[in-house]
């Protein structure tokens, strides 16, 4: 069984997070600068065998795509270049960001700890996963 990983995608930045190989927990893995994300995900392919990418899929509240997905699709087109074979399952990521600002409050980080907006998309991206995995 491979690991599932979770992107929560962003202009700048993107959140990663993976499970374990049994699919049981989901950690946070990294953040990494969007325009490094494929070359990063190659080289994590070919070290780990990953069985399915969860992509966050933003949705207004009248459930219409956000602004962003103009970029997600332009990075979909590369990413099935890239990966034709590799499973990708859209995920509804509505509230993740809130979500995760308020875990990181929750947890006790301090204010300044918590202006880190490349955490605030590692957690976004393994409430991501966990939504997925629950589900």
């Amino acid at each position: 069984m491979g690991r599932i990983l979770a992107l929560d995608f962003g202009q700048k930045r993107t959140g990663i997070a993976v499970t374990d190989e049994l699919q049981i927990i989901a950690s946070g893995l990294t953040t990494v600068p969007t325009s490094e994300l494929l070359p990063f995900l190659k080289k994590y392919f070919s070290e780990e065998k990953v069985e399915t990418v969860l992509l966050g899929e933003p949705k207004q509240m009248d459930n219409t795509a956000s602004q962003s997905e103009v970029h997600i699709q332009e990075f979909l087109k590369k990413f099935t270049e890239a990966f034709p074979t590799m499973n990708l399952v859209r995920v509804d990521e509505r509230f993740t960001s809130k979500m995760a600002f308020q875990s990181m409050i929750d947890s006790g980080l301090k204010k300044k700890q918590r202006k880190n907006k490349a955490l605030v998309d590692e957690i976004s991206a393994t409430i991501i996963l966990q939504s997925y995995l629950y589900r």
